[in-house]
């Protein structure tokens, strides 16, 4: 898919707020390309931003799981 996205659009996909996704793009954790003023986000980047940190997320709370065992808290 090569559709593109504007910020607003791609902050409400992630569920972020449009300062915090431009703190991403300025930091080049998700690629985009400038038209004038306006930035654009392809779908498949911002899909792809999603998984990393989605599987990211996933294993931090498999590493408290298996700590809140070890330690007996859960």
């Amino acid at each position: 898919m090569h559709a593109e996205l504007t910020t607003n659009e791609a902050a409400r996909v992630l569920k972020v707020s449009h300062p915090f996704l431009i703190g991403l793009l300025e930091k080049a954790e998700i690629p985009f390309r400038k038209d004038g003023t306006r930035r654009w986000i392809r779908y498949a980047d911002l899909m792809a931003y999603k998984q990393k940190t989605d599987q990211n997320r996933i294993k931090a709370l498999e590493e408290l799981s298996a700590l809140d065992q070890e330690l007996g808290l859960g």
